[in-house]
C-alpha cells in the first residue's frame, strides 16, 4: 500500500520535529509546547488536529513501556474470514485488553496489539480473544525496543 504524499510547511515540521523528542509534562502542556514553538496554544491543537485529520500523524499520545511496571505488549495476528470479519473484530474489540486493530491485505488479515498489566495475564487473555472471536491468534511479544526518530527537514519539498 502506497501513502499519498503530504506537502508539510516549516510549522508542521517543527511541530513534528519538537513533539516526537519530549512533550511537557505540566498542568497546560500544549501552551508550553506552543511557547517553545513560539506560536500559541489555538494554532498548536489546530495543526495538530490537521496532522491526524490528514493521515501524516496515525496518533498523537504517549507511548509507555509497560514491562517496567510488570506488563507486556503483545502483536497478534489472525485469519479472519471475509464472512466473518465484522464479527470477529467486534468480538476482538470488546476485550479491554486491545489497544487498537488494523486490517492487512495478507491471509494473516487482521492484527491487533494486547496489553495487559501483568506479563503472567498474556496467555488468558489470548484464550479468551481466542474463545471469543472463534478463530486462532499468532502471539509475537515484543523482543526489543524500537525507537525511529523521523526527522523532517526544515525546508520540506511539496509533493
Amino acid at each position: 500500500m502506497t501513502l499519498p504524499l503530504v506537502a508539510l510547511d516549516a510549522l508542521d515540521c517543527a511541530i513534528v520535529n519538537t513533539l516526537q523528542r519530549g512533550f511537557p509534562l505540566t498542568p497546560r502542556p500544549y501552551a508550553d509546547a506552543a511557547v517553545a514553538l513560539d506560536i500559541d496554544e489555538a494554532t498548536l491543537l489546530a495543526r495538530l488536529r490537521s496532522l491526524l485529520d490528514r493521515g501524516v500523524l496515525t496518533r498523537f499520545g504517549p507511548l509507555f513501556q509497560i514491562e517496567r511496571a510488570g506488563g507486556r505488549f503483545v502483536l497478534c495476528a489472525c485469519h479472519a474470514p471475509a464472512d466473518r470479519l465484522e464479527a470477529v473484530i467486534a468480538a476482538i474489540n470488546a476485550h479491554d485488553e486491545v489497544a487498537h486493530h488494523y486490517e492487512r491485505a495478507h491471509h494473516l488479515n487482521l492484527w491487533f496489539v494486547l496489553a495487559v498489566g501483568r506479563a503472567g495475564d498474556v496467555a488468558a487473555a489470548l484464550a479468551r480473544i481466542e474463545a471469543d472471536a472463534d478463530v486462532p491468534v499468532l502471539a509475537f511479544p515484543k523482543e526489543r525496543e524500537y525507537h525511529v526518530n523521523l526527522y523532517l527537514p526544515a525546508t520540506p519539498h511539496a509533493a
